[in-house]
Order: C-alpha cells, then structure tokens, then sequence
C-alpha cells in the first residue's frame, strides 16, 4: 500500500504532534481509488487519531432530542457537554420512497441542513440506511422471504433495487460543502448483517449472495453513480471468531472501516466482555486489512447505571484501537442512549467527556481533518 503525505497530511501531523497525538506509523489509502480529496484527507487524518482517543459520535444528536425537537443549535450531547459530538449519525430510509422526511421523522431537507453544518463545524458525518425490502415493499425488519437474491443482476428486483440505488446516490451527492465539493460520507450499508432481524441478514442470503449484493452496490454507486466521497463501513452484530467474522467480508477493495453494533442490556458485565473480546478481535482484522476499526452503534438504553460511561465503556475503549464509537440516538422519554441535564448519568458523561480519551467536536474541529484549517462560522 502506497504511503501519500500531502501538504494537507503534513499539516495535520504538526498539529497533531503540537496538541501531543500521535501520528500513524503508516497511512492506507480509502478502498476507492477515486476518493476525493476531503475524502481521503479524513481517512489519513482519522488513521492518525488512532490512539490519541476514541472519536465519539450519537445518531441523530442535533434533530432532536429528549424533551425537544427541530431546535437550531440544539443537542443533548453539547447540553450536557459544552460541546457537540464529533461524529454525526443518520439514516437515509424512506429515501427510496421519494418521502420528504426519513425513518425518524426529519425532513430530508432539514437533514441536509444539519449535515452541512456539521461539516462546516469540522464534524464527521456517517449515514446508515434502514432501506425497506425492495423485493415487496415491506419494512427493513421484513424476513419473509430470500431478498437478496432478488436483488442482484437477473433478480426479480434488480430493477426496483437500482431505482432505490440511484435515489439515495442523487441525494448524497446533494450533501456539498460551501465551495461545492462532496461532504464525504461514512457509509454503512447492510448493518448488523450477521443478525436475523433485517431483510439481508444471514438467515435470509448465502454469504456469496450477500458478498455479491455488497460488491455490486459499491461498484454501482461509485462507477455508475461516481460517488467518490464515500468510506465504507463494514459492521456486523454477533461473531466469536475472526473466522466468523470475515465469512461474509466482501473483500478489503469494498470497506474502509471494520466494525459490530454492540447494545448493553440488563447484564451490563456481559457486554463489557463481549465487547472486549469482539473489539480485540476486530482490531487484529483492521490491522491485517489495513483499515480502520469501529464501534458504529452502541449504548444503554436509559442509561440507568450511574457510573456506566466511565467504569463500562471507556475501559473498554482504552484497551482497544477503535477509531469511533457512536451512541445511538434519544428518540423518547423511554428510548435513549446519551444523557440530557438532569439524567442520572449526566455527572459522569462529563467525566467521560474530560477523560481525554474521547474526542468530541471540540477537539477534533481543531485538527481540520479535511485538510482544512480556517473553519467558516
């Protein structure tokens, strides 16, 4: 793999090196080979913040909240905080639909807006995509019938799956920063694929089906559609070995980033194991793939442990070489995951946030991981 040190990448490890983070041994090139600029220019600047601390992200932090919802400037992390998240989750479902606003509620047009926003701020945005089932139009928790298949050339909804296709393509290449370039996109595609509950999970395709709908959309949405502002997320929910892990890996030219959604339940001593063992063993596949690992959804649903961010997860997070986590997000009264003022683990958030082993926006806007360093206000 090609080592490129850009006046850009020579830039942020002198800014790295002056706020005492160290810099990668080694950068790897994004999977596509015509990865725009600000595009490779993340990746080079996350690889290198391997180490310093754990980029910390929530799904949906600035569209709403609890208590709130649609308020400018607004977010739960930064009310607890001072200080937005550094990564920004969102999901492009109901896309496909021509519908104005997406899964959750938010207009596409007032996603749009936040995206840009917090990549004006120096943020990192990623999108997942809870896409229905192209095959009958059911939801993506539909599991009636082998859709994969369907969906590949020759498929019965090949048709219907590109249509889908070039709808999400128009609209990520909408996503453009204030000179007009391509905001780039932390896309995850086909989450929690070793899981049973989604359309393209493992008791629905063969792990050949599955490689080839995942190559196919890749190879379609950057040759095709010339989206070159993606890095591609690979996560998964349950796997014990790298064996099981990789049985479905669609091969290192498809992915950037290697990862498994991993939820704390009532035996909160469970997760932090399973989470231990499957980020040890991501890491060991991130280093032989040359790519980056992650933790791309995760929390305690209300978080009610007091201590939980300090003694559950950021111990876990030291040990490991995990570039991101991200939280999911505060939907309801009763469906949350980060804490808002007053929450019983709003005190030890904030110590999590000053342990210096996180990154939020505060630090990371800084470092101009774009390779731009006067921000826009």
């Amino acid at each position: 793999m090609h080592r490129l040190l850009s006046f850009h990448t020579l830039c942020l490890s002198l800014i790295l090196a002056a706020f005492s983070l160290p810099a990668a041994a080694q950068l790897y090139n994004p999977s596509d080979g015509q990865a725009t600029n600000q595009t490779r220019q993340l990746y080079y600047s996350m690889q290198r913040l391997v180490g310093a601390g754990t980029i910390f992200g929530h799904h949906d932090d600035t569209a709403y909240g609890v208590g709130w919802c649609f308020v400018k400037e607004q977010s739960d992390v930064k009310s607890v905080t001072g200080s937005y998240p550094a990564l920004y989750g969102w999901d492009l479902a109901k896309i496909e639909h021509d519908s104005i606003r997406d899964i959750n509620g938010i207009p596409f047009k007032y996603q749009k807006q936040l995206v840009k926003e917090a990549y004006r701020r120096g943020g990192i945005n990623t999108f997942c995509w809870h896409m229905d089932n192209p095959a009958n139009g059911k939801t993506a928790w539909d599991t009636s019938m082998r859709t994969v298949k369907e969906l590949l050339p020759g498929g019965t909804a090949h048709a219907t799956y590109v249509q889908w296709l070039d709808k999400a393509a128009a609209y990520l290449n909408e996503l453009r920063g204030d000179d007009g370039e391509p905001i780039p996109i932390l896309f995850r595609p086909f989450h929690e694929l070793t899981g049973n509950w989604f359309w393209w999970g493992a008791n629905t395709c063969t792990p050949d089906e599955f490689k080839q709908l995942w190559r196919f959309t890749i190879d379609y949405l950057r040759q095709t559609k010339k989206l070159h502002q993606l890095l591609v997320v690979f996560s998964e929910a349950d796997f014990n070995s790298a064996d099981e892990f990789m049985q479905r890996y669609p091969g290192s030219a498809y992915v950037d980033f290697v990862g498994f959604d991993n939820y704390c339940y009532k035996n909160v001593d469970d997760y932090k194991r399973n989470l231990d063992k499957r980020l040890a063993i991501v890491d060991t596949i991130a280093a032989r793939e040359h790519k980056l690992a992650c933790l791309p959804e995760t929390g305690y649903e209300q978080i009610p442990q007091a201590n939980w961010w300090t003694t559950v997860l950021l111990p876990v997070l030291q040990k490991h070489k995990t570039s991101y986590v991200m939280a999911w997000r505060n939907g309801r009264p009763d469906h949350y995951y980060v804490p808002y003022p007053g929450q019983v683990s709003e005190a030890d958030f904030v110590r999590f946030f000053n342990s210096g082993a996180v990154i939020f926006e505060n630090r990371l806007a800084q470092l101009g991981v774009y390779g731009r360093y006067i921000l826009r206000k």
